[in-house]
């Protein structure tokens, strides 16, 4: 749970946990030597600079679950705008994409008793472990070599809790999971300049109700 004591990651480095796998795996893998990757993304932007980065070293499954994102003309917005980069970065043969279900009532019966909590608070980290453990379930179904998501981008969220969530689910679902913290090595600064390169839509809030809320008095 979210309160276990692991002083030993306090400090770890997960950018460097994942520069040494993808050392293993090589600089110019042959295709037939890339592992699989179910990469759960959380939008467009935010995928943008980890599709360039990975795809050099993984055949990648963009795994898009959010139920946590409303309303449902958002999510709609967020699906069509995550395919036109795959399409357009020119990723079509070496990124495939796959549609979880839209239940928004999973992420409200999740948050219940949580919503008067501050963001980047535990109904944000229950909020992470919900969509990545959907995303360990369909990595396992598909039989990939490993499973990460693209939440640890941003510089609002918790790295440190999505790598634990993210080991945490491995042990569960057999799984490996691919450690991250793609903010590192001016990966943010990356997502930022592709977005404008290919225009995409950049939301000016998470995806839930909660997050909106908050853009909205911040804005006041």
């Amino acid at each position: 749970m979210m309160n276990r004591k692991k002083t030993n990651n306090q400090n770890r480095n997960y950018q460097k946990e994942l520069e040494k796998i993808i050392g293993g795996i090589g600089e110019h893998p042959l295709e037939e030597e890339k592992p699989s990757l179910l990469l759960h993304a959380c939008c467009a932007p935010c995928s943008s600079y980890v599709l360039e980065y990975l795809t050099r070293f993984f055949h990648i499954t963009i795994f898009y679950y959010n139920p946590n994102v409303t309303p449902e003309t958002e999510y709609v917005k967020r699906v069509q705008e995550m395919k036109r980069l795959i399409r357009e970065s020119g990723l079509e043969q070496q990124v495939s994409f796959l549609e979880g279900n839209y239940d928004p009532e999973r992420f409200f019966a999740m948050a219940k008793g949580m919503e008067q909590e501050p963001e980047r608070g535990i109904r944000c980290y229950h909020c992470y472990r919900l969509r990545m453990e959907e995303a360990a379930i369909a990595a396992a179904r598909l039989g990939a070599d490993y499973f990460t998501t693209t939440l640890s981008i941003s510089p609002h969220k918790n790295a440190r809790w999505i790598n634990e969530i993210g080991e945490q689910l491995e042990e569960t679902y057999g799984v490996r999971h691919l450690p991250s913290d793609f903010k590192k090595r001016s990966g943010y600064l990356r997502s930022i300049a592709l977005s404008e390169q290919y225009h995409l839509y950049r939301q000016n809030y998470c995806g839930c109700v909660f997050s909106k809320q908050a853009a909205l008095k911040s804005s006041l």
